[in-house]
């Protein structure tokens, strides 16, 4: 399953969040996003702005607009020489009160640098020469910068933050992907194996047209499944039909002892359900239901949408008391497809099983309601 398609799958199941999109906030590649420098540019607009508009007052004094814009300059250039520093800072394993304290003392030393030119080539080509008034827009300089220096740590540690949020989660992402794709996996040697077996079986018997034709069988069964093996969900209308042909290689092994029954909603077709999920249900409910009978069995499939919620019920026909009978077959099948459905779904769903009183076994699947064409929109969106 590619990346792309696993995280939609998680925004289709779960909360969305805007972290990737916080990642590449820096990335100058990304012209999605601004790089640092349109950021920078943005910030002390935004601040000269609102300077000018708290001089409004003063406007009528003379080089009060002149003086004003040239400091914000000046400070501009003075946090761009900063912004090294603040970097090697960050790149280091300090604590929050020790880069503050470092920030501090760069602030300081660039501010009082920065207005000391400031001064030398604007101020003091107008005015005489004033200590105070130059010691008290020193530490204004200093107090601008000390602030810019503690939003870059902060945008930089929130970066470092998210950056290792998204990394944990695609390690969980994948994970738990290749949790499904073991498990899936698993299924098909397990059916290969029980089909052969019918195969050898037929031969022994003499039925060389019938093995021959399952044979057929079991080769496009295995074609599609190959086909199919990139994608842990499919819709509803594709895996009957991989059902229905695995039920073609049942019923040219049983014969008419084996009957199907299906009841499929129209409505339901579309419904996302994970890939293989009916096939090891159906096989279980024939291996345990009408291969164990001389009067063979009927499997019945049907599928209803109540509300939101998918139900998917396979019953096969067996005599009453088959209960134990059924429960000691609960393997490779019944606890794969429970395990899948857990890791997809986590609580939201239900797998059960019930022996009705009329006899043999029924396999209840509930899940979310999601249609297939849903899921491509979002690809595409996505894209």
């Amino acid at each position: 399953m590619r990346r792309t398609e696993g995280f939609l799958r998680w925004i289709a199941i779960g909360p969305t969040t805007s972290w990737a999109k916080i990642r590449l906030m820096f990335d100058r590649d990304d012209p999605r996003f601004p790089s640092f420098w349109q950021i920078q540019a943005l910030g002390w607009a935004g601040l000269y702005a609102l300077v000018m508009v708290s001089a409004l007052p003063y406007l009528r004094t003379g080089g009060v607009v002149r003086n004003t814009t040239l400091s914000m300059v000046f400070m501009f250039l003075a946090s761009c020489l900063l912004r090294p520093a603040c970097r090697s800072l960050v790149r280091r394993p300090l604590s929050w009160m020790a880069l503050e304290i470092r920030g501090l003392g760069w602030s300081l030393v660039m501010g009082m640098v920065t207005c000391f030119v400031f001064y030398e080539l604007v101020i003091w080509k107008f005015r005489k020469l004033d200590l105070g008034q130059w010691a008290e827009d020193s530490v204004q300089f200093s107090v601008v910068l000390f602030l810019w220096c503690s939003l870059y740590f902060s945008i930089k540690q929130w970066q470092q933050l998210t950056q290792e949020r998204e990394r944990l989660l695609r390690a969980e992402t994948e994970s738990r992907e290749a949790r499904l794709n073991a498990l899936r996996y698993q299924l098909n040697p397990h059916f290969l194996f029980n089909s052969l077996n019918a195969v050898s079986t037929l031969v022994l018997d003499g039925n060389a047209p019938a093995a021959t034709t399952m044979l057929a069988q079991i080769g496009e069964l295995l074609r599609t499944s190959l086909d199919n093996e990139a994608k842990l969900e499919v819709a509803l209308s594709q895996e009957i039909a991989f059902t229905e042909r695995y039920l073609a290689i049942e019923q040219t092994r049983l014969g008419e002892r084996l009957r199907v029954h299906l009841a499929i909603s129209s409505e339901t077709l579309d419904a996302l359900v994970p890939s293989m999920l009916l096939q090891p249900l159906v096989e279980n409910a024939v291996r345990h239901g009408a291969a164990q009978f001389v009067d063979g069995g009927t499997i019945a499939i049907e599928t209803e949408l109540i509300v939101d919620r998918l139900r998917i019920v396979i019953r096969n026909s067996g005599r009453r008391g088959s209960r134990k009978l059924n429960a000691s077959g609960n393997g490779i099948g019944l606890s794969n497809t429970e395990e899948r459905l857990k890791t997809l779904y986590g609580t939201d769903h239900k797998f059960s099983l019930g022996w009705p009183e009329t006899g043999g076994c029924e396999v209840t699947v509930e899940l979310p309601f999601r249609r297939a064409e849903q899921f491509q929109e979002a690809l595409v969106c996505a894209h």
